[in-house]
Order: structure tokens, then sequence, then C-alpha cells
């Protein structure tokens, strides 16, 4: 699941190693570069030590071998054999820039060296972000008449890419990280975070010393850390129920914090295997989710087909909207083994009957023969993050965004730009839900060790739609004991549903992601309840600190008790009901079908404008209006009466055109 700057270059170093090995060192028995006999001792040793792997590390004896190897070069300097043997040994420590240094020493002392020595070359500057060199490289390898396609074609894109990072260096963009600090970041690794829609509460991965591990000593856990004024609070594991002696990370958090959805992980050879206490996969990683009730997170069930596969899933985002879930897969090939070039974004909806949708690979204009990775769905619903090294970038995983269009398509990516991307990985990026920063993973200088979290201020043209948050508290209006309700978002303008949620079962807390341009009305549905349903307008809601506050009283059904129906409109002195109406009105007709023995009486009120027996009569033909499309929609007329008010019984006083449109309504009275 973890992420490391050495997975760039794997691919390379087996090419590489396995390549370059039979081609520039030669075999013992065979002719050298060199006549020097201790020259060649020395490197048959350096040989020897390199062929020596440790099993219990999987690594290469790898100081031996580069010691043989520069004492056969004080032997022989122009050993090149010698040289070829170093600069594989640097490619396996990491330190490309030497590997480099001898590779072009060996070349330039060589009498004759294959044409794909160019290849190679390139492909080491791609990784330091050496791009004149790529393109000098490349094309000498380009013009060899035998080239190798799969080569060419890499050459191709080497090419490409570095035309596209020098003229980014040349455009920076304004890029300044801020490290998250000591309450966040220690000297272990944090990665992948994720945060609620009222960026005030931080989730992340920490890889962890764990003598209990199931797998060499470390494991991957989830952390938390609640935002205090401009700081971090110092984090701690998310709970005992949801980490474990195997790896979980990569959070997503529902837009309300209700649910977590991230990747548990366990190394085997079996399709389906235990995780942890009880819990089951089906792959080498599946995605799974908690439930917090109160302050507590349940036990984390896996979601299941057609979610998880025997592929590897990871690296999850849900949609603010609480209906998509974007993730990658991966396929596993060869006992669980998983190819990193082969993986890929998809995206799952909630379906009307609760199940998940079969995942679709989003497009190519997003996914590519490469790798795809750390995929964000903004709260605005229109902005997709992501990190690939098969689009046009700085040469390794870059970060791109691309945006909805009129179509309902993903546009083309649009790369983030340099300094946010460069010749290293970049990914595990978080924007923030209003836009204006982003969070992200770096083992830049500097930090508290390894990789830590940093936070920077996203530019103006790579943020999203902006968007703001609403949060509040669901309860019954009597007791005020709060009520798990399932609520809705409605868009006024479409009458489609554009966010659904649920309140939090312990305490009847929700938070959800708000797009700053639609007026909307919220809609939210308990048992034994009246839905609640209340216009609202963005301009018009009083925001303070901690966002856009907003109560939910629920009225329970009971006998006398009068519920007035928010969003039923009228043209203005009309009887007849306006398409707007409509989804107010399949609330009602679903709480009378649901519980047959309901009576209610449909009452109309007007305001105190006008001639009181109009108004009287207005009100009356109002209601009727909704009983006759309740007794159309197949409800029992004897089940249903209707009456007007007029202005006899005003809810505020008629003084304002604000009160007289509260005054203004249709109400329920069950009888």
């Amino acid at each position: 699941m973890k992420v490391t700057f050495f997975n760039k270059v794997m691919g390379l170093i087996l090419v590489i190693l396995t390549v370059t090995s039979c081609k520039m060192t030669a075999q013992p028995g065979m002719s050298y570069s060199t006549s020097n006999k201790k020259a060649i001792k020395l490197y048959e040793a350096s040989r020897t030590c390199y062929g020596q792997v440790n099993p219990a590390t999987g690594r290469r004896n790898l100081t031996c071998a580069e010691e043989k190897a520069k004492k056969a070069l004080e032997k022989d300097p122009s050993f090149t054999e010698a040289y070829a043997m170093l600069s594989q040994i640097n490619i396996e420590n990491g330190e490309f820039k030497v590997a480099i240094m001898y590779k072009q020493k060996m070349m330039q002392l060589s009498k004759q060296f294959s044409p794909s020595e160019y290849f190679y070359l390139a492909s080491l500057q791609m990784a330091i972000g050496d791009y004149e060199g790529v393109k000098k490289n490349a094309r000498k390898y380009s013009q060899n008449r035998n080239a190798n396609p799969d080569f060419l074609e890499k050459c191709r894109k080497y090419i490409i890419n570095a035309n596209f990072a020098i003229k980014a260096m040349q455009n920076p963009v304004e890029f300044k990280p801020v490290n998250l600090g000591p309450n966040v970041n220690t000297e272990r690794p944090e990665y992948f975070p994720s945060l609620t829609a009222d960026d005030q509460t931080l989730l992340f991965t920490r890889d962890v010393i764990d003598a209990n591990a199931v797998r060499a000593g470390h494991q991957e856990d989830i952390w938390v850390s609640q935002k205090n004024g401009s700081q971090w609070d110092l984090s701690n594991p998310i709970s005992n129920s949801v980490n474990s002696i195997y790896n979980e990370g990569a959070p997503t958090f529902s837009a309300d914090g209700k649910y977590v959805i991230f990747v548990g992980c366990e190394f085997g050879e079996r399709g389906d295997f235990e995780y942890g206490e009880g819990r089951t996969g089906k792959g080498s990683c599946d995605l799974f989710a908690s439930e917090k009730e109160g302050n507590k997170w349940s036990k984390p069930f896996n979601m299941g087909a057609p979610i998880n596969t025997g592929n590897w899933e990871s690296q999850p985002s849900f949609s603010s909207d609480g209906k998509t879930l974007y993730f990658i897969r991966g396929k596993v090939r060869y006992k669980q083994r998983r190819n990193p070039g082969e993986q890929d974004i998809y995206m799952t909806q909630i379906q009307d009957d609760g199940t998940w949708s079969v995942p679709k690979r989003l497009s190519d204009k997003i996914n590519t023969p490469g790798r795809e990775e750390s995929v964000q769905i903004h709260p605005d619903g229109q902005t997709l993050y992501f990190s690939s090294d098969g689009h046009p970038g700085m040469g390794s995983l870059d970060i791109y965004l691309s945006r909805l269009d009129e179509t309902g398509e993903w546009g083309k990516p649009e790369n983030m730009g340099y300094p946010i991307n460069t010749f290293k990985e970049e990914n595990s990026t978080l924007v923030s839900s209003g836009g204006e920063f982003a969070y992200f993973a770096s083992n830049r200088e500097g930090g508290e060790g390894s990789l830590d979290l940093y936070s920077f201020v996203m530019p103006e043209s790579k943020r999203p739609i902006k968007t703001t948050f609403m949060k509040g508290k669901v309860y019954d209006i009597e007791t005020k004991e709060p009520l798990a309700a399932d609520f809705q978002l409605i868009d006024l303008k479409t009458g489609v549903m554009f966010k659904r949620a649920f309140a939090n079962k312990g305490n009847g807390e929700f938070i959800v992601a708000l797009p700053i341009n639609k007026d909307f009305a919220l809609i939210a549905e308990h048992d034994g309840y009246f839905f609640y349903s209340k216009n609202y307008s963005i301009d018009k809601l009083v925001k303070n600190e901690a966002g856009f506050l907003v109560d939910v009283p629920m009225r329970p059904i009971q006998k006398g008790a009068p519920f007035v129906l928010e969003n039923i409109f009228f043209d203005s002195d009309k009887s007849i009901l306006k398409a707007e109406s409509v989804t107010e009105l399949n609330k009602l007709l679903a709480i009378l079908n649901k519980n047959a023995s309901l009576k209610i009486e449909l009452g109309g009120h007007t305001d105190s404008d006008g001639n009181d027996d109009h108004n009287m009569q207005l009100s009356r033909n109002r209601a009727k209006a909704v009983v006759d499309w309740l007794i159309e929609k197949g409800i029992d007329k004897a089940k249903l009466s209707y009456k007007g008010y007029g202005e006899n019984k005003p809810r505020v006083e008629n003084d304002t055109p604000q009160n007289k449109a509260l005054n203004r309504r249709t109400e329920v009275i069950i009888l």
C-alpha cells in the first residue's frame, strides 16, 4: 500500500541489471577489456559478492561488491566492466547520479558498447531530472536501426516528458510547502491524508514499528488529528477496532465523517483469508469500512463484491454526495504479485436498493497504460485529482487534475505544474473542501523524518469549484434526543438530489459539503417522524468559524401534530401546483403509504394581503390541489381532507415580506 521513492525505478533497475550485466560485465573465462590479472581477480570477486543474497532481507552484498570493483579500478583505471558493475551497484543503492557517472565513464572508455546503453543512460537521467541529457541520449538511441520497439516507445515518451518538464520549470507555479509539525509527523513515514468536509479532522496513514506485526516487524495504521486554531493537535490511533497487526491505511471519510473507508492488506497465497479478528479478504488488499457511532468506530466490515476482487483494491475516495466511490484497482498475478504498471482508477455508485454497482474503469482520458494512483474526488463533485506516470509530466508520478465537462465526462488531465511536480514521485495529495489548501506527503529535507505530511496554498488556476459546508444536529423536537436521520439535499433549480448523508447514530450530528452556487432544499427522514423539509440559499445563511450551522428538529407522527410542507409551491394568487413541489409531495406520499392507518388534513394558509374572502378561497383551493395530487397517486380519499384557513392562523406577524412568506404555507395535521 505504501508508496516509496524506489518504486519509480524498479522497472528500470530490472532492465539494466538483466541486460547490461550480460553485455558489459563479462563472464569468468571470457575476454575482458583489461589484461591486468589482479584487476580481473578483484572484479570477479566483486561479481561473487554481488551474487550473494541475504535470505532475510533479500539484499545483495553490495558493500563487498563495491569495494572489490573499486580496487579493480585502482589496478586498471580503464577497466570498463568494473565501471559497469559500479553503475549497477549504485542503481540498487539509489545513488543514481553516481550510477550515471560510472556508466558515462564506461561508455567513454569502451571501444564498443551496445547502443542500448544510450537508452539506459536516458532512463537514469530521467530519474534525476537531467532533461537535456534525457533528450540527447534518447535521440541517440532512437537513431539505432535495430532499436528495440519497446525501448523506442519509452524514448518517445522520455522526449515528450523532458520537453514538458523544461517548459514547466521555466514557468513555475507558486509553491511554499509547510510541514504539519511534530503533532502529526514523526520519524516514521506519514502519508495518504484525508479530511472531513469542515477541514477540522485529519486522517492519515503511518508506518509503525510493531513486534507483533505479521510481516517484517512493522505495519501500517490509521491515525487521526483534530484542528485547533491554525495547528493540529497530537495525533492518535483512530481505534483499536480499526487498526490491527495487519496493514490498514489510505483512509477516506464520508463527507459527514460518519464512515471511514480504508484499505486492509494481508500477505498470503490464498484467494480468501482471515484478516485480523474475523475479517476476511478477497485479494492482496481489499476495501473495508467502519461506522462512527457517537465517538466510537464499529468493527470494520469488508465492502465485498463487486468492489473487492482477487486483485488489489486500494486508495479509496468517497464523494461528498455520499453516492460514488473512486478507488485504485491493480492487477494481481503470479500468486498475488502486483504489477504497479497495471493499475487504474475505477468508480462505483450506490444504487437505489443500497448495493454498489459493478465498478467501471474511468475512460482512457484519465487512465493510461502506465500507473494511476492516489485519486481524490473533490467535495465539489466536479474536480478529480490523481497521480499518474502515463500523462506528459516531469518523468515519474505527477499530480493532475481533471474537470467534468458539460456532457458529464472527465476532461483532459492538467498537470499541476512545477515545482508541485518534480522528477521525483508526487502523490498522496489531498485538496481541502474550500480548495485554498492542499496536503501531500514528502521526504524532503527539514522534516521530522522519512515521509512527512505538508500543506501548501493551491495556485488559483488549480483550485476546484469553491465549496463550503453545513453542519448541525438532527433531534426530536420534543425530547431533544438525537436522531440518525437520512437526509438529502435537492437542487431547487433542477429538482435533482446532489447530496445524501446520514446523521451519526450516537449524537445526531452531520457535516455535508456544499457548492456555493446552489439554492437547495434539505429533506430529512426518520422512521416514526414527519420528514423535515426546508429551503436554503447559501448567500442568506449565516456563517461563523464553524461553518454554516443548521439544526434539524423532527416532529413525531402523532395525533394533532401540525407539520408544515415547506417546499410546496404555487404561482402568486394561483392554486396550481408547480413542478418544484413534486419532491416534497413524494415524501408525503411515502409516509402515507408506509403508515396505512394514517388520516390527515391538508390546511392552506395565506398572508394578510388582499381580500379576506379571496384569501380563504385561495387557501382552500391550494389545500385541495395537494389532496387531488395524492388521490391521483393512489391514496384513499377517505384518509384525506382539506380546509382553507386564509389569514386566520399566522405563524408570525404579517409585518415584513419575510414573515408574510412564512405565513403562506401548506400544513398537514394528523387526524
